[in-house]
């Protein structure tokens, strides 16, 4: 892994990155090489530094999903990005290429979720279910192909495997959703986190990042993605 070309913007306060798929975000029980330690790794050799170097953890996204995502370099930028998201002012968009073609080709979804911390599963529960969060985003389809269709989904919380099962909830699994999924295609998860707007927390500056997936990252490929959202690409090749 070329960590360099993870990089897309960095100054004082933040680094932005594209984290690549089935790479977990943080150190989990599998204990493997995982972004933020990659990246602080990184930044220890390139910059010469002496001890530990701070990189703050604002933000997640699952193992299989690969995407645009903001860490900060001090404790204040931490701090500020960290109440822009609790805020709902940090937004998050995903495309997503799905088994099937939803009943409705625009939605709102909520649901309320529970996590089985040992199993590593999130169901849907009733509202008043004790440790229940509740979780909300729209889609569009976009375009559809062969019995899938793409989508754009833009999303209000972020809770883990969110977009994952409430795709599932409307009978349109995420292909190459291994946990999830209904079948068993054999390529990644198709999910893919494109776009991230937030205030920069020192000069109060609208940022927006747009990064594609990979050209030729199936079932990515299928579709001419640009014609759709309509966004200038950033290259990404790992």
């Amino acid at each position: 892994m070329n960590v360099e070309e993870l990089i897309i913007y960095e100054d004082n306060h933040i680094l932005v990155v594209v984290k690549p798929q089935n790479v977990p975000t943080q150190e989990d029980s599998s204990k493997d090489e995982d972004l933020l330690n990659i990246l602080k790794a990184f930044i220890k050799v390139r910059d010469k530094k002496e001890g530990n170097v701070y990189l703050g953890l604002v933000h997640r996204l699952d193992r299989p999903t690969g995407g645009v995502m903001v860490f900060a370099k001090t404790s204040k930028a931490a701090s500020r990005l960290s109440s822009q998201i609790q805020n709902g002012e940090l937004e998050k968009k995903y495309i997503a290429v799905l088994d099937g073609i939803p009943k409705d080709k625009e939605g709102h979804l909520v649901h309320f979720l529970k996590k089985n911390e040992s199993q590593n599963i999130v169901s849907i529960v009733p509202s008043l279910t004790t440790g229940a969060k509740k979780a909300e985003l729209d889609y569009k389809v976009l375009d559809i192909i062969d019995e899938q269709c793409l989508v754009s989904v833009h999303l209000y919380t972020g809770r883990g495997h969110q977009i994952r099962v409430q795709m599932n909830a409307i009978r349109c699994p995420i292909v190459g959703d291994k946990k999830y999924g209904t079948k068993n295609e054999n390529c990644n998860l198709a999910l893919w986190a494109y776009s991230l707007q937030f205030e920069h927390p020192t000069t109060k500056q609208k940022m927006n990042f747009i990064v594609y997936p990979p050209q030729d990252l199936y079932p990515f490929s299928k579709f001419n993605i640009d014609m759709f959202l309509n966004l200038k690409q950033i290259p990404s090749e790992y």
